[in-house]
């Protein structure tokens, strides 16, 4: 990014691709990244904390914010408002800390838009086929929402060109060493 700023690292991937895995990943042997939480209006799943994972508000609030500019990105689907909040960025970064999100593709696409100087990551699945078993394994959303999730996939493939770099998630532990290789290289800190 610009000088003394922190960078700006937006991990993607369509659903059920392992960015939350990886993010996780990154995370422990990076603990000095701020982790961006957005902000969803959709239910708190079972293991899932507030603050943690999301923040959970309510669409009326969710709308409140939108009008007020306090999202970079923000985008309803599944029924639901995610958006990610502004101030957060620009706070850490401009501190020299380094931001770390875990966000759908077109929000990574909205981040580079606005932060040029960012750095996006797509997590890229080894095939449709297998994409789509390991959303229909993880049973985590209803039959409805699981076939609007396999509807959004196609596009969110179309997309991966558009990303810095892609990272094939064929095996996991592979594609977390090769992401974490990529994030040190980023971060000057080549081994």
């Amino acid at each position: 990014m610009g000088e003394n700023k922190g960078e700006i690292i937006a991990v993607s991937a369509p659903s059920g691709g392992g960015k939350t895995t990886i993010v996780k990943k990154i995370l422990e042997q990076h603990p000095e990244f701020i982790f961006s939480v957005s902000a969803t209006t959709r239910p708190k799943r079972e293991n899932e904390t507030e603050g943690k994972e999301y923040f959970f508000i309510s669409e009326e609030e969710f709308k409140d914010k939108i009008e007020e500019g306090e999202f970079v990105e923000w985008e309803k689907f599944y029924d639901y408002y995610y958006g990610t909040f502004k101030k957060h960025i620009d706070d850490n970064i401009n501190e020299g800390k380094s931001v770390l999100l875990e966000i759908d593709v077109k929000g990574a696409l909205s981040i580079k838009r606005i932060y040029p100087g960012s750095h996006l990551v797509y997590i890229m699945p080894p095939s449709y086929q297998e994409l789509i078993r390991r959303l229909k394994n993880r049973k985590t959303e209803t039959e409805e929402d699981l076939n609007k999730r396999i509807e959004r996939v196609k596009m969110e493939l179309s997309q991966k060109d558009k990303f810095d770099y892609i990272i094939v998630n064929e095996n996991l532990n592979k594609a977390i060493s090769e992401t974490l290789v990529l994030i040190n290289k980023i971060l000057g800190k080549e081994k």
